[in-house]
């Protein structure tokens, strides 16, 4: 059973990205399991609160991206070249924490698992 954590930097204007709209589900069913928002820092906590930690099994991190530039005053295409990133991950039910940041541009966007 694991904790789970993202950080999303905006690499186009060098901040953390701040008020990105962001969901995780279960990967099968869809079912959603965390709603949210990145704070000031552009960080979150996808752990359900009340529930615990995530057990072992495959997810779905969701990120609103298209709409947190729209929102942040960049010209965009219609539709926008990415809109909603989605980070299908699975987690192996370890006590260990997963953190995965977010490094994003309207046009680009890397993820990798840190600690």
């Amino acid at each position: 059973m694991s904790r789970l954590t993202t950080h999303l930097l905006d690499l186009f204007h060098g901040r953390p990205a701040e008020g990105v709209l962001l969901r995780l589900c279960q990967a099968e069913s869809k079912e959603i399991l965390v709603e949210g928002r990145t704070d000031a820092a552009g960080r979150a906590v996808c752990t359900p609160r009340g529930k615990g930690p995530l057990a072992a099994g495959r997810y779905e991190l969701v990120f609103a991206i298209g709409s947190y530039f729209a929102q942040g005053g960049v010209a965009l295409a219609d539709p926008p070249f990415l809109d909603e990133i989605v980070i299908r991950f699975g987690m192996s039910g370890t006590t260990d924490p997963y953190h995965i940041p977010l490094l994003v541009t309207p046009w680009s966007y890397t993820i990798y698992r840190g600690r």
